[in-house]
């Protein structure tokens, strides 16, 4: 029997309502598979001498490995597909008499609480590393990795939340609507980087929302029905090469697509317009490939694989670094920083150490999503 007609997967498809976008559902594992990878590969600890932690990145000393983060820093696709999603759930809950509140209550039971989870269980564990007295620059590590994915979780809740305004400005002007988060990301890096050295941060932080935005009102546009042609990926493949090849080579900004320790700058904490210029890219080529991935995502096995990974995304995209923590931990303490896991991330040895540590974090992952899945899960009335 062919694997592409085993009986689970075929129960799968046969179980997948007719409105749902296999394109758009394969996009989202695809940008989560990206940034749980990319996260596991830059992410390095390293023992000082007095066994504290801290957190260091391969790019630092393996610059050769910069477009790997232009390729796995998947987070403007991820918008990008929450803003279709959104929108054409909004269009659906309205054809069905459901009011704009309503629809937005819906989204929230499902969205907040594996949130809300994940920061209760985190508010408990922070305090108990202070109580047995684990290193101050371990708990700062510590505290970095779980706020970062809580910090993009709530930034989706957000965008959720001023959908229906959104999706209103986009259908009176268009894709238009996205040039004004455009406008103030730029605005917000004249200021950071050449006329404000001192800015305060939470005038910074307004960019981890506009720079979101941009590839969120895209998505709502392509739910509307626009950038449907292949010359319009184009057009958006080209005019981010072009931006962010100005943004590196004139303006000076980093070209890894994730923060560096020692750049100076970083192009995702905040959002810069180098950001944006990646999710242009990465929109047009999904685009281009829209078709192409609407035939392959016919096949059984190959949509069960996506299903799976869709059923729990934000599960599994707040617990990965959990997953990494736990293992980087257990290696600290039991096995004497193991190469690829605690250590230097420099050289090829580590590199290798890391590849063969992922099965590991996958398996904790696995544990953590068996554990806290079903929080995620939609009630009946709920699903959109």
């Amino acid at each position: 029997m062919s694997v592409d007609v085993l009986p689970w997967a075929q129960r799968v498809t046969q179980a997948t309502p007719t409105y749902r976008n296999r394109v758009v559902d394969g996009l989202r594992a695809a940008a989560m598979t990206g940034v749980v990878l990319g996260h596991w590969l830059v992410t390095g600890l390293a023992a000082d001498r007095n066994g504290a932690l801290h957190q260091q990145s391969p790019l630092s000393s393996l610059r050769i490995f910069t477009p790997l983060s232009w390729v796995l820093q998947t987070l403007g696709l991820f918008f990008l597909v929450s803003g279709y999603a959104a929108a054409a759930g909004l269009s659906r809950a309205q054809s069905r008499g459901r009011t704009s509140p309503g629809w937005l209550a819906a989204r929230m039971r499902r969205l907040l609480p594996p949130i809300v989870v994940f920061a209760a269980a985190w508010l408990l564990i922070y305090p108990a590393l202070r109580l047995a007295q684990v290193a101050a620059p371990t708990r700062h590590v510590i505290g970095s990795l779980m706020l970062s994915p809580l910090w993009f979780a709530l930034v989706l809740a957000l965008l959720t939340v001023i959908t229906p305004a959104v999706c209103a400005a986009e259908r009176r002007l268009g894709p238009a609507v996205a040039l004004v988060p455009l406008g103030v990301v730029a605005s917000v890096d004249l200021a950071r980087f050449a006329v404000w050295p001192t800015i305060p941060h939470w005038l910074t932080s307004l960019n981890n929302l506009a720079g979101w935005l941009v590839p969120y009102v895209l998505g709502i546009a392509l739910a509307h029905g626009q950038f449907r042609r292949r010359r319009a990926g184009a057009a958006l493949i080209l005019t981010g090469i072009t931006a962010g090849s100005l943004l590196i080579i004139v303006a000076g900004y980093p070209a890894s697509a994730v923060g560096v320790p020692g750049d100076g700058r970083s192009n995702l904490n905040p959002p810069s317009l180098l950001t944006v210029a990646l999710s242009l890219v990465q929109i047009g080529l999904a685009i281009i490939a829209w078709k192409p991935l609407t035939r392959l995502l016919q096949r059984p096995l190959c949509w069960a694989v996506v299903v799976v990974l869709n059923l729990s995304a934000m599960t599994v995209f707040l617990w990965h670094q959990s997953a990494l923590l736990i293992v980087a931990g257990a290696g600290h303490v039991f096995l004497g920083d193991p190469v690829g896991l605690v250590g230097s991330p420099a050289g090829s040895a580590w590199v290798c150490g890391r590849l063969l540590w992922l099965p590991v974090f996958l398996a904790v992952l696995a544990l953590l999503w068996l554990l806290f899945r079903r929080i995620e899960q939609p009630r009946r009335q709920d699903r959109l």
